[in-house]
């Protein structure tokens, strides 16, 4: 703030300086005035001609003073000067007289600049035109006196400007304080401290600066956080898999016999599989709890397509559990289009479909439909399985959780991706038993999936 300061004070002193000789002109051009109306009163008619008849006193006046001098001019039309001083130029305008009317403007006599009171007078002489009378004066009064105002605002003005300078420093630096602090607060935190900053002691313009970056640390520890869950339970979950293959591929390297190595092989193949499996889950619900994905953006959706496109693409897995799988639509029904994810909402039908099969034994069915009921549309996935009992139906969600009994394959986090995707699309998920199953042996389970339905379903092309 001190370099535009520093321009600004030439600039001031300028601007000070013209004001200051405009003030000075208003009353040196009144005194001049004065002198003019003198002047006029000297002019009369005499033997029936104009002619000046000056007095002592009117010449005192007009003699000047010692700074500066003064010059005069009585002149009737063209004729020659009645009086004065005729190196004093005429008016531009001299066919358009304003009697009575004193005019001013600056000129230049004998290499002096001047400035010039004029008016004319009407003596009524026939058709004789008015008499022109002028009274110039030279502009060194003029010019001590701006000066003198000039320096009695540039003097204070060299006391004031280093005051304020230190005013503007002191004002800084206690200002910046708190900044400063909040810095040096920043810089003593441990890499892996991502608790909020205090807000103590923050100057009122930077608190919602302060507050926004308190929500980003906020993102960045559940951020961090989930990718310190997903590294534990990769580790956890992957010891068991990986174990089994190492025992196995140690079997096969001991053993001669055929059969023996095709059991080993065949187990090996199965641990890898479900290694395979485990790791996409895991894979699949870090992308669900982080942030957007970058292989797609959101955008609508067609639910009902997308988990119809997922209950084929099951088939030849239900075929060979014996389950009889189904995809139930009703023509009536409105399109259920969703904003959202498609590969994550790809993601969330996948693990729906594939637990019903698992936990469905052979010969039961598994149903899915999609619909849109008001402002929401539901996605309902119906089995003939065991079901889940009411105490266990909160439980399912968590990580790796499986209910006891239950003998199917699985890692237990196909419920947890799911609702992990269901929430990021601002949905909900549900269990309860089927419905449709009233006087069944066993009670079976609907998973039901409820999203914001798109404001408007996107146009179809036309073929």
């Amino acid at each position: 703030m001190l370099m535009p300061l520093l321009l600004l004070w030439p600039l001031a002193i300028s601007l000070t300086y013209f004001g200051a000789a405009d003030a000075a002109d208003a009353p040196y051009d009144r005194a001049l005035a004065s002198t003019l109306l003198l002047l006029t009163q000297q002019v009369r008619i005499v033997d029936g001609a104009p002619a000046v008849a000056a007095s002592a006193a009117a010449e005192a006046v007009l003699r000047g003073d010692e700074t500066d001098t003064m010059f005069y001019l009585v002149q009737l039309g063209s004729d020659p000067p009645l009086a004065g001083d005729p190196d004093l130029p005429l008016p531009a305008f001299m066919d358009r007289p304003l009697p009575g009317v004193i005019q001013y403007r600056d000129a230049v006599v004998r290499g002096f600049p001047v400035r010039v009171a004029f008016t004319w007078v009407d003596l009524r002489l026939g058709n004789a035109p008015p008499v022109l009378v002028q009274v110039a004066e030279t502009l060194e009064k003029r010019a001590q006196l701006a000066n003198l105002i000039v320096r009695s605002v540039v003097a204070p003005q060299l006391v004031i400007l280093p005051l304020a300078v230190l005013m503007v420093w002191l004002g800084l630096a206690r200002g910046i304080a708190p900044l400063n602090e909040l810095q040096a607060r920043l810089r003593q935190r441990k890499p892996d401290d991502l608790s909020p900053i205090a807000t103590r002691q923050v100057p009122q313009e930077i608190l919602p600066l302060v507050h926004g970056m308190n929500d980003l640390l906020v993102r960045l520890a559940a951020n961090v956080e989930a990718q310190r869950r997903f590294v534990a339970d990769a580790a956890h979950q992957l010891k068991t898999p990986l174990a089994g293959i190492r025992t196995q591929s140690e079997l096969a390297q001991r053993t001669d016999n055929p059969v023996e190595l095709h059991a080993s092989l065949t187990r090996l193949v199965e641990g890898s599989e479900r290694a395979t499996r485990l790791v996409n889950q895991l894979l699949a619900l870090a992308r669900a709890e982080g942030g957007p994905v970058p292989e797609l953006a959101d955008a609508p959706v067609d639910l009902a397509e997308l988990a119809r496109e997922q209950t084929l693409a099951r088939v030849p897995q239900a075929i060979a559990a014996g389950v009889d799988l189904g995809w139930e639509e009703d023509d009536q029904d409105e399109p259920a289009w969703v904003v959202g994810n498609a590969l994550l909402l790809d993601e969330l039908i996948l693990n729906l479909v594939d637990n019903a099969l698992r936990y469905t034994p052979a010969g039961g069915s598994v149903t899915v439909r999609a619909y849109r009921r008001g402002d929401c549309c539901i996605l309902e996935v119906d089995d003939s399985g065991p079901g889940i009992p009411a105490d266990e139906r909160e439980r399912v969600f968590d990580r790796f959780y499986r209910v006891l009994g239950h003998t199917a394959e699985g890692s237990g986090l196909g419920l947890a991706i799911v609702r992990e995707i269901a929430q990021r699309h601002r949905g909900t998920v549900s269990l309860s038993d089927n419905p449709l199953r009233h006087d069944a042996p066993t009670p079976g389970t609907r998973v039901a999936v409820e999203l914001p339905a798109a404001p408007s379903a996107p146009p179809v092309a036309a073929y």
